[in-house]
C-alpha cells in the first residue's frame, strides 16, 4: 500500500525523487565527469569502478522504492533508469574523451 503525504502524491514527484536519488547516489560514489575526463590517463579504471558501484547502489534503491510504492512504480523506474543511463553516459564519454586527449591531468601518480 502506498503512503500518501499531506499534499497527496503525484507521478511527477515520484519521477523527480527517483531521478534525484539516482544522481545523488552516483555523485556520492564518484568525483565528477569533469574529473574523470581530466584524469582518465591515470585513474580511468578506478573512476569507472566507482561509477559502476554507484549505479548498482542507485538501482537497488530505485527498485526497492518501486516495490514499496507500486502505485508510482512506473515513474520511479523511469526516473531512476533515465538518470542512471544519462549520468553513466556522461562518465563513459568523459573517460573516452580523457583517454583520447593529450592534455595533462590534475593528478600525478
Amino acid at each position: 500500500m502506498a503512503v500518501e503525504g499531506l499534499g497527496g502524491g503525484s507521478d511527477g514527484i515520484a519521477f523527480l525523487v527517483s531521478a534525484g536519488v539516482m544522481y545523488e547516489i552516483i555523485a556520492a560514489a564518484c568525483s565528477s565527469p569533469q574529473t574523470t575526463e581530466l584524469n582518465a590517463h591515470t585513474r580511468a579504471g578506478t573512476l569507472m569502478k566507482w561509477v559502476n558501484l554507484g549505479v548498482g547502489q542507485g538501482v537497488l534503491f530505485v527498485v526497492l522504492a518501486a516495490i514499496w510504492d507500486p502505485g508510482h512504480r512506473k515513474p520511479i523506474l523511469l526516473g531512476g533508469g533515465l538518470a542512471a543511463v544519462l549520468l553513466y553516459g556522461q562518465y563513459w564519454h568523459a573517460k573516452l574523451a580523457g583517454l583520447a586527449s593529450g592534455g595533462p591531468g590534475t593528478e600525478q601518480l
